[in-house]
């Protein structure tokens, strides 16, 4: 296993030992139906043109893909909220692999159906170099097929741990986005992807810069 996903492994272990069986089995049966629904293997994958999109940073500025693709590749990550754990550990093995994705002239963007202060947030607490893209109501999470409404247990369960995805999602607490990164060369096309139903498992940095290093 490589070390992004030994450590995510490593903390979901732990965090089992602190949930209750019946909160467990309803996050579990969730994962599952989603896994079955075959989601994952039908949002957009290598050699599909990349979906245009214009989003609001953290810090209150709009940026566009296509602008972003005039300088060079993108690496776009999709995560779910800074009250996602997992998310918060992908994000800051990004940010310590930030330097060398720039080195190999690209630019990193990752996005959730967080606000922008929710992203604000994020980014002071994590020290975070790359910019911080808030996508309230999924519509380009629906674009590249990542976008999913949570079940009525599993949304019971979040509200009843304190996540509070009305607010932060900005009246959009159902729809999150499948765990996701995607290479994208300077023509717009998907080079490299990334798409994983289960939430536990993302990108390894490695492999991005791999991926990098093939567009070279």
């Amino acid at each position: 296993m490589t070390a992004l996903n030994a450590e995510l492994r490593t903390f979901y272990e732990a965090r089992q030992q602190q949930i209750p069986d019946e909160i467990r089995q309803i996050m579990q049966r969730a994962g599952q139906e989603l896994a079955d629904s075959g989601q994952a293997e039908r949002a957009l994958t290598v050699g599909a043109q990349a979906p245009r999109f214009s989003l609001p940073s953290a810090t209150g500025q709009t940026l566009a893909l296509d602008d972003l693709l005039v300088d060079g590749p993108v690496v776009l990550t999709f995560y779910r909220g800074a009250w996602c754990p997992y998310c918060n550990i992908a994000l800051r093995s990004l940010q310590q692999h930030h330097e060398a994705i720039t080195a190999r002239g690209a630019h990193l963007v990752a996005v959730s159906p967080q606000i922008p202060d929710e992203s604000l947030t994020l980014t002071e607490k994590h020290d975070l170099a790359f910019d911080v893209l808030s996508d309230i109501g999924s519509d380009t999470a629906k674009q590249y097929g990542l976008a999913f409404d949570l079940p009525d247990d599993l949304a019971a369960v979040y509200d009843e741990l304190g996540f509070d995805l009305q607010r932060v999602n900005d009246g959009h607490p159902r729809t999150l986005p499948l765990p996701a990164t995607y290479v994208i060369d300077r023509d717009g096309v998907i080079r490299w992807a990334f798409v994983n139903a289960d939430y536990t498992t993302r990108a390894e940095p490695a492999d991005i810069l791999a991926a990098l290093d093939a567009l070279a």
